[in-house]
């Protein structure tokens, strides 16, 4: 059963009005030769327009399976999700992914990468008012003069600057993030925090993101979603994270309430829900 302290609620939750995003009972069961496989046992969560929530837990406990279901990549066994009260079953440009191995297309440039997505979702602007889209979201995340290197010409960090480019681009409602930062270096994952920062901040997409880094999801959240162990995972507590925006990272780190939180998480992963391999 779901357990969620009536402290984490925002207040923005009653300020922002109706639920924008919501995960109704949702559960996903796979047959199998020895019996039904539950990955996900009845999760139920609100998020609400503008929010950027993190999801953290162990490997297995259904993280990825669960905003594939609200990407519209696979369907739930029971229950649904809605957005802005209308039930996803199938992908669509209201909601992109960017994924940890970027899913670029390696013969194209990082422009025709972005362009293409821009011209399949809006066949009917002019090739001039596709170009400005594509131009000015590279120059968003910092690569205008690299628009015309492909995928093997760029770094990780470029890579993967690309790839939110290209969601961002078809101006989706919500913005599903798969550990996007999970194969860079330090210095790297902190710089594209920053920027991730702002342009949701400019945007005003609702984020929804898997990190298995606590540190990153204090810094980027409004709240932290902490997953049970699978099989039947659940949602076991959801952390409200209060820092004001926009967000100094070291002054941040300078709080005490930082280390009470961070605890508070650590606690939960690797104590309630310690992760035991068996074998």
């Amino acid at each position: 059963m779901q357990t969620l302290n009536t402290t984490t609620v925002r207040k923005s939750e009653v300020l922002n009005g109706d639920p924008f995003l919501v995960i109704d009972n949702v559960s996903k069961i796979y047959p199998t030769p020895t019996g039904p496989y539950i990955v996900l046992d009845g999760i139920n969560l609100t998020v609400y327009e503008g929010e950027f929530v993190c999801l953290i837990g162990h490997s297995g406990c259904g993280k990825s399976t669960l905003l594939d279901m609200v990407s519209g990549f696979r369907k739930p066994s029971e229950g649904e999700v809605r957005l802005q009260t209308k039930r996803i079953t199938e992908p669509g440009p209201d909601r992109m992914v960017v994924f940890q191995n970027y899913s670029l297309l390696p013969w194209l440039s990082a422009f025709e990468n972005v362009y293409l997505g821009i011209d399949s979702v809006y066949p009917k602007k002019t090739k001039a008012e596709k170009v400005a889209i594509t131009n000015e979201h590279l120059a968003l995340v910092g690569l205008a003069d690299a628009a015309h290197k492909k995928p093997r010409e760029l770094s990780g960090g470029m890579k993967q600057r690309v790839s939110i480019a290209r969601a961002l681009a078809l101006r989706p409602k919500v913005l599903v993030l798969d550990e996007p930062f999970g194969a860079l270096d330090p210095i790297t994952r902190e710089e594209l925090q920053e920027e991730l920062l702002k342009i949701w901040s400019d945007h005003q997409v609702t984020v929804l993101m898997i990190t298995h880094d606590i540190d990153e999801a204090l810094f980027l959240a409004d709240r932290l979603v902490m997953m049970t162990n699978g099989p039947a995972a659940n949602i076991g507590e959801i952390m409200n994270i209060p820092f004001p925006r926009p967000r100094n990272r070291a002054r941040i780190m300078e709080d005490p309430e930082y280390y009470n939180l961070r605890n508070q998480a650590l606690d939960f992963l690797y104590r309630r829900f310690a992760h035991v391999d068996e074998g």
